[in-house]
Formats: structure tokens, sequence, C-alpha cells
């Protein structure tokens, strides 16, 4: 089930923001001036192979693969990067975010809920 992070830093000069972890997802929801929910990434399989689902207003979705930076063995870490990925399962994310939401704010809820359903239109073959 997804919870919330207490106490997540606040970036200055970036939108204010809220963090909701569970074992294998996180959903990171960003906020406008006003309040309202401005954006959100859903990253989700952080056990295999991590990937994040992006919606913001002026790009609409993303979806990509976290290559989390880990090199040859003896090597320095690197930062991890958002990679290009391919389809997205949106049935699949779906039928998991109603598994893991429960104890999310109602206007979380349904703004992602929401724009899983607006993806699963536009995507071909669903």
């Amino acid at each position: 089930m997804l919870t919330e992070y207490s106490g997540v830093r606040q970036i200055p000069g970036h939108r204010p923001r809220r963090w909701f972890h569970s074992q294998d997802e996180d959903l990171i929801v960003w906020y406008a001036d006003d309040g309202s929910i401005f954006g959100f990434q859903l990253c989700y399989d952080k056990q295999k192979s991590e990937r994040a689902l992006t919606w913001l207003p002026q790009g609409g979705f993303s979806h990509n693969r976290v290559d989390d930076g880990e090199g040859p063995a003896l090597t320095y870490k690197r930062t991890p990067v958002l990679v290009a990925d391919g389809v997205f399962d949106v049935a699949a994310m779906s039928l998991r975010f109603l598994q893991i939401s429960e104890a999310l704010p109602r206007e979380v809820f349904e703004f992602v809920s929401g724009k899983l359903c607006e993806y699963a239109q536009r995507a071909p073959n669903t």
C-alpha cells in the first residue's frame, strides 16, 4: 500500500511535492501554486527493472526505464537517469494502482487514476 513519507525535502525554486511509497512503487505528486495537482511520476518494478510513468501538463505522458547507474565491478556508481523504454502496460498498472492506493488522499487517487484512464484511451490496442 502506498503510504506518504513525512518531511519530504522541498527544493527551493521547484514545485512543492508529496511522495508516497510502497515496497515496489513510488508516487511523486507535484503541486501548482494554487494547491492543485500539477503532475506526477509513478515509478514501479523497483525490485526488478524500475520504470516510471510521468505526466506533466506541458509534455503529457512519458514512459521511461530508470538506469540506476550501476556499472561493472570496482567502478563508481553513476547518477540514476531516465532513459527511453518500451510500451507501458496501462491495464496491469491500473489494476496494481487500485490495489495499492487505499491510503492515498482522495484527490491524488482521482487525479492519477483519471490520467491512467486517459492513457488507456489514447494507447493503441487497449
